[in-house]
């Protein structure tokens, strides 16, 4: 109960944790939600685009209207960050530009900051974290977010002496989802335009969960904060159901899928042909243990856990996740523990834009979950020599070359501007990690 004693501390102090929200969507909408019945805290702060909306979206989750009116509304994030009254800083626009912008000037103030952007700290997160550290301040995957939750799993279990085989999640997946654009989305949803669109969807959102570039920035901000290894070619995002994590997410060399003994993956909810897989862990996530002995493997067969068919290997998984919902252990980690619940150690995974189909030079790059690109999950080495374009970059930016279909773009294939300032950010950071060509 050391974090519940830390908030009746604050609480009996008069003393609530002052929080900025930045970007109202439906994650911050969930947090939102959790406010009114949280003790210890204060939202002094939302900032959206749409100022109106963040009003809405608070109405829309049961905030009274003493609650609204007490809470500022702005429409710039940097605003939001400035004020006095804010302890915690909670970056949740989903754009990587404006992430490491938001995350810049939380340092710069002094602030802690929650990045439930986990583009932005895909793209930069390595850096992100040693300018946190020299300000001061902490830096903080999402809690109720999947790496988050993932790296507690696998803190849970190098803590209590168990090798970690792989980590990852569930999703729903067919290969023919890498294709899938805005225009088709719903379709593999199994629902209509019309009904999307009344229920306010984003199918752009939407579509980056589908076609697989969601599940890459989320495994590499997994792998990055775990130091685990990332597939050498990308996720194989295999049928899995729960009773089967520890047959099939185990080393080759044990009879299981893996190429490495310690790295992420994603286990599909469904089967190839379709067919749902029996105990799917879509909404989940979970990570794989290796046995550091005999009796330990005896363990885990007295105990009921599920394991592989030598018994060496079981699993540890949580089958739901309720994101924003769950956020406040962030945020009381950060103001009350100085503690991260989650964060990047190093740069072993990156994201790389892959085109989708033929794409044309002056063609526009419309980014994650567009038309043209989808994220691919690469070893940071692989992604480093081969001027590979991180997907968090492959945005409102123009071709300068042709370049087929399932091709990793470069970044000698667009005409970018160095003085960007969310790219320069990245080129500092990858000259940081050019060791890792040595």
């Amino acid at each position: 109960m050391f974090l519940q004693n830390a908030i009746s501390k604050r609480m009996h102090d008069k003393n609530p944790v002052k929080v900025a929200l930045i970007g109202a969507g439906k994650f911050g909408s969930m947090f939102l939600s959790q406010v009114p019945s949280t003790n210890g805290l204060e939202v002094s702060v939302i900032a959206d685009l749409k100022p109106e909306n963040a009003i809405k979206a608070c109405k829309n989750v049961g905030w009274n209207d003493d609650l609204i009116k007490k809470t500022k509304f702005v429409d710039q994030g940097v605003e939001a960050i400035k004020l006095d009254e804010v302890d915690v800083v909670i970056e949740s626009t989903g754009f990587p530009s404006a992430g490491i912008e938001h995350a810049r000037q939380a340092f710069q103030n002094g602030k802690h900051i929650v990045m439930v952007n986990v583009e932005a700290d895909v793209l930069a997160g390595a850096a992100l974290v040693k300018e946190a550290k020299s300000a001061g301040v902490v830096y903080s995957m999402a809690y109720g977010d999947q790496p988050a939750l993932t790296a507690e799993i696998v803190e849970w279990a190098r803590a209590s002496g168990f090798h970690v085989t792989s980590a990852g999640k569930g999703t729903r997946y067919q290969p023919i989802y890498h294709k899938s654009t805005p225009s088709t989305v719903w379709d593999y949803y199994g629902l209509t335009h019309e009904d999307a669109h009344k229920a306010g969807m984003n199918p752009k959102m939407f579509n980056s969960f589908l076609d697989g570039t969601k599940s890459a920035l989320e495994m590499a901000a997994i792998a990055n904060a775990c130091e685990l290894e990332v597939p050498t070619n990308g996720l194989l995002f295999p049928p899995c159901g729960m009773d089967d994590l520890a047959e099939i997410l185990k080393p080759k060399n044990f009879g299981g899928l893996l190429e490495k003994n310690g790295q992420v993956e994603v286990v599909s909810s469904l089967e190839r042909d379709g067919r749902p897989v029996f105990k799917d862990l879509r909404w989940g996530v979970f990570a794989v243990l290796q046995a550091p002995n005999d009796y330990a493997a005896s363990c885990f067969k007295q105990y009921g856990m599920n394991t592989d068919n030598t018994g060496q290997f079981s699993a540890m998984y949580k089958p739901f996740h309720l994101i924003g919902m769950e956020l406040n252990i962030s945020i009381f980690s950060a103001a009350l523990l100085n503690q991260a619940t989650g964060q990047t150690q190093t740069f072993t995974g990156d994201v790389v834009a892959t085109t989708k189909r033929n794409l044309q030079k002056g063609e526009i790059l419309d980014g994650e979950g567009g038309e043209t690109v989808w994220g691919k999950l690469v070893p940071s080495k692989t992604s480093l020599s081969t001027g590979a374009l991180p997907i968090g970059l492959a945005h409102g930016i123009k071709l300068k070359n042709d370049v087929k279909e399932n091709e990793i773009m470069k970044w000698t294939d667009v005409d970018f501007s160095s003085n960007d300032p969310a790219i320069s950010y990245r080129k500092s950071m990858e000259n940081d990690f050019k060791f890792l060509l040595d």
